[in-house]
């Protein structure tokens, strides 16, 4: 791809980051004079935690915004400086297939909204049942999944790099349904940690704008790297001591973005490597609860492996830093997405 390409993603970047960063010196203000503070739950948290009782949330409106026009003038760029066949039915659905996955993390970020809404109304941190999530996640998923077929990916094979398997058809879907519920909600328990969410997310987008271009898909790139300069102007206000939080209007917009942009790409041993951190961070839990209901049944009460779940309370039990424990845990994503890269070369 020509330079004219990596300007024009530079640009998307600095354009989302300034869009993001400036947007929270009058969001963040807002959100105090409405009083949209995060409840904090200290019975289940860190007890020092409380300190961060009333920190504005909502915050993911940020990236949101920054994204979506940061996105779009970045499509636009590209095809006025790079140049794209407008009658080529390829590059017709190379970009509605960005716009869709665009639109599908804006309908998650709605769902984030309507729970902080919620909890903020209840002055508890209750918003949205489990279940009523999940039926609005696999609601949207549905429409997200038939709209990437209808604009090209009409594959219903599993795609690991080193095995591809046979065609699933319909439960290839449900399959893609279950990975959707999956990571969205992991990427949703990794935002516990100030500035951590942000962080590994900016991450993962560069690992996937790298791997755009190298499967060619050069306009989803758009999306990644608004996503990227999103993150990055969000950390700003976020990292510690955070002077807001993305709240779940936020990191359900970003976990839509990480699973629509592995099943565009369609390489889901990609998927696995990049998340390789939010699954970390939601198999903790499952293990935990498991093996606390395991030893409860059989001992008469319940051991934990970890001091706190998601794992990265177990390091902040265990002495570590906010700042360590995002420099870690980005450091980690930043190996297996490496690591992603060169599985997406080697086949």
């Amino acid at each position: 791809m020509s330079i004219s390409f990596w300007i024009i993603n530079v640009a998307t970047v600095l354009l989302s980051f300034v869009i993001a960063g400036v947007s929270g010196i009058f969001l963040v203000p807002f959100l105090h004079k409405i009083k949209f503070g995060q409840p904090i739950k200290t019975e289940d948290g860190p007890k020092w935690h409380a300190k961060k009782q009333g920190t504005p949330t909502m915050g993911g409106f940020m990236f949101i915004i920054s994204t979506i026009i940061s996105a779009i003038a970045g499509y636009w760029l590209f095809r006025l400086k790079v140049g794209v066949d407008t009658t080529d039915k390829e590059s017709f659905n190379a970009f509605y297939r960005m716009l869709s996955c665009l639109i599908y993390a804006a309908s998650f970020g709605i769902i984030g909204f309507i729970d902080d809404f919620t909890k903020i109304a209840r002055k508890k941190n209750d918003g949205l049942t489990a279940w009523q999530k999940i039926a609005l996640q696999l609601l949207f998923s549905v429409g997200f999944l038939y709209a990437i077929r209808c604009f090209g990916d009409k594959s219903t094979k599993i795609d690991l790099g080193f095995w591809t398997s046979p065609s699933l058809g319909i439960f290839y879907y449900l399959l893609m349904m279950a990975v959707i519920i999956y990571l969205t909600n992991a990427v949703n328990l990794t935002d516990g940690v100030d500035g951590l969410c942000g962080s590994v997310t900016f991450v993962a987008m560069l690992i996937f704008t790298v791997a755009c271009a190298i499967l060619k898909e050069y306009e989803m790139t758009c999306l990644t790297m608004a996503l990227a300069g999103g993150c990055l102007g969000f950390l700003l206000w976020n990292l510690n001591p955070a002077k807001c939080f993305m709240g779940d209007t936020g990191s359900m917009f970003l976990g839509a973005a990480v699973t629509g942009i592995g099943l565009v790409l369609h390489k889901h041993l990609l998927i696995i490597l990049i998340s390789m951190v939010y699954i970390l961070e939601a198999l903790s839990v499952m293990i935990q609860v498991l093996y606390f209901k395991y030893t409860k049944k059989k001992y008469g009460e319940g051991r934990r492996i970890f001091k706190m779940t998601p794992i990265h309370h177990h390091f902040e039990m265990s002495g570590f830093s906010e700042y360590k424990i995002v420099i870690t845990f980005s450091l980690v994503g930043i190996i297996f997405g490496v690591l992603g890269i060169i599985t997406l070369l080697a086949n």
